[in-house]
């Protein structure tokens, strides 16, 4: 298993948000998690994430115990394990669509032409090779998207995170990109963690979970 969880919960002072999730996703699998706003999904994601913490329960990704990490560590940890796709793409308005995705890179340690060569080849595989200098207000929502997809991938992380990655796009781009995900996987065997709204998204998924109040349901 490349993620295992393990009664996790999570709680605000009185109000209980994750009831005991328990979680096995096996690599190179893509999963999907459903649930009403407020079931707690983005809540689950950030802590599989290991950009929030849990008040109780255990996690394991690829063998390390991400909780067990220094600060330092565990930035290190996330940087190079674990890819990140949200709602609002997250891309930094004053850098091109390249600079953006080179960015991970070069915190990893990449010189720049390493992070160049790397970032021209991902926009490649998403068509996006043209629009490589443009700045984010100069791509449609579903090239800005795709850009923060190839962010994502550049230290090609075990595991990709997404938070409603298509909630944001129209039907056709939303259509791309969840068959871009698919692409991608059979590509570079990455893991894919989706958190959504959209139901097509959810079925096409190796496995989708419902949550409910908290918990999983079946």
């Amino acid at each position: 298993m490349i993620l295992q969880a393990k009664n996790i919960t999570k709680s605000y002072g009185e109000l209980e948000i994750l009831k005991g999730v328990d979680l096995s996703i096996k690599e190179n699998e893509i999963v999907s998690i459903i649930g009403a706003s407020g079931a707690g999904k983005t809540t689950l994601l950030q802590i599989l994430g290991t950009l929030d913490t849990p008040s109780n329960g255990e996690l394991v990704i690829d063998e390390t115990k991400p909780f067990d990490l220094s600060e330092k560590q565990l930035a290190k940890f996330r940087n190079d394990t674990l890819g990140f796709i949200f709602q609002f793409h997250q891309l930094l308005p004053e850098f091109t669509a390249c600079e953006n995705i080179m960015i991970p890179g070069l915190i990893k340690g990449l010189s720049k032409k390493e992070a160049k060569e790397k970032a021209v080849e991902f926009l490649e595989k998403v068509g996006l090779q043209d629009r490589m200098n443009h700045k984010p207000s100069e791509l449609s929502g579903g090239e800005q998207q795709r850009t923060a997809v190839c962010r994502a991938l550049m230290n090609q992380p075990k595991i990709i995170f997404g938070d409603e990655p298509s909630g944001n796009l129209d039907t056709q781009s939303s259509k791309e990109l969840h068959e871009l995900f698919f692409k991608l996987r059979e590509e570079y065997r990455q893991t894919f963690v989706l958190v959504t709204h959209n139901t097509e998204l959810a079925q096409m998924a190796d496995r989708s979970l419902s949550i409910i109040d908290g918990k999983f349901v079946m």
